[in-house]
């Protein structure tokens, strides 16, 4: 078999979004009996998994549907998939997305002609079920492509680029063990990082081959402190599977910054910008302390990491300056602004 594609599936069926994920699946320009399709049902309580049945009926021989009754969230459905995949590659597909009908064919001559053992490419931010492509998104610079030495490891630790917009090596993956983190949100946030690491050679194919389809339920709309917290969890099973992997002392600046990143600054601002002008409370400073406090507790020297001192803009380096020094000034200070700014 020459490609898996694992399809994590959770309550897609309204709108045709699963369909027209599948239908761009079984319409590949790849032989039929050298690729599969291993939808994983993550316990929909839609009619998800009726349509997957559907597919499974009509193209047998290219379709194969799991399903269990325990929603594990997206990294629980990829593992199960990549226990049934017997693919030589291996690809992420979200439900709600598709992509062109060479994509795969694609990646994978990519890989041929050049040894490559990771092939990604760029993606099409679209609102509509339309093959006309959108805003493109560059998934990663050609800069991190090539041979993969410690520097582009390093690079590749700090900015993996999305997982789905790939296709991996499957016998990298069975060798060093690699999977994902279950029953949160934004387990890509933890594996993206830890597996760029195992690759050794990276390229890109340099068209936007997969759409994104943004819509009100998709997992990145929408901050909650629930989803906050898992993206918390994600970054310190990040750290701890760096520490236990043996990364931490090689690649230590760049999986502080990376950590300090996901864990602290992205989810600080994530946060505060979901509260409403009106909204307030002694919660909401509560969890904002707790950032503070786990971000000192890893690493409490992060404002001087090389990385954050170039990376991160310098408003967000002052109000992070603040933060440090007292919890309740940041949060009045930054919820003025947010006024001030509400009312441009």
């Amino acid at each position: 078999m020459l490609l898996s594609i694992i399809v994590p599936v959770y309550n897609m069926a309204a709108g045709g979004k699963l369909n027209f994920c599948m239908d761009s699946l079984v319409a590949q320009t790849l032989p039929g009996e050298s690729y599969e399709i291993i939808a994983v049902d993550d316990a929909s309580t839609d009619n998800s998994l009726d349509i997957l049945r559907d597919y499974e009926e009509r193209y047998g021989e290219l379709v194969r549907v799991i399903h269990y009754d325990t929603n594990r969230r997206q990294g629980g459905a990829k593992n199960e998939g990549l226990k049934a995949a017997s693919g030589k590659w291996i690809g992420f597909i979200d439900s709600d997305d598709w992509v062109t009908p060479d994509y795969y064919e694609k990646l994978i001559r990519r890989a041929d002609e050049t040894g490559a053992d990771m092939v990604g490419c760029d993606y099409s931010l679209v609102n509509e079920h339309t093959y006309t492509v959108g805003r493109v998104v560059s998934n990663n610079s050609l800069s991190q492509t090539g041979l993969l030495d410690e520097e582009k490891h390093g690079g590749l630790l700090m900015r993996p680029g999305s997982m789905v917009i790939k296709i991996y090596r499957h016998s990298v993956i069975k060798e060093n063990r690699l999977s994902f983190p279950e029953n949160i949100f934004y387990e890509d946030n933890c594996a993206g990082s830890v597996w760029s690491l195992y690759f050794k050679h990276f390229e890109k194919v340099e068209e936007p081959m997969y759409f994104y389809y943004q819509h009100e339920v998709s997992t990145v709309h929408g901050i909650s402190e629930e989803k906050c917290r898992d993206r918390l969890r994600a970054a310190e099973l990040m750290y701890s599977e760096c520490r236990d992997r043996g990364f931490l002392e090689k690649y230590r600046a760049e999986i502080e910054y990376r950590f300090a990143e996901l864990y602290y600054v992205n989810t600080l601002f994530s946060y505060m910008s979901a509260l409403s002008v009106a909204e307030g409370g002694i919660s909401h400073l509560k969890f904002i302390k707790e950032l503070r406090q786990g971000i000192d507790r890893y690493f409490p020297d992060f404002e001087k990491n090389k990385y954050y001192i170039s990376n991160t803009a310098d408003t967000e380096k002052r109000f992070i300056s603040l933060h440090g020094r007292s919890n309740s000034a940041f949060y009045v200070y930054y919820r003025l602004k947010q006024f001030i700014w509400s009312h441009r």
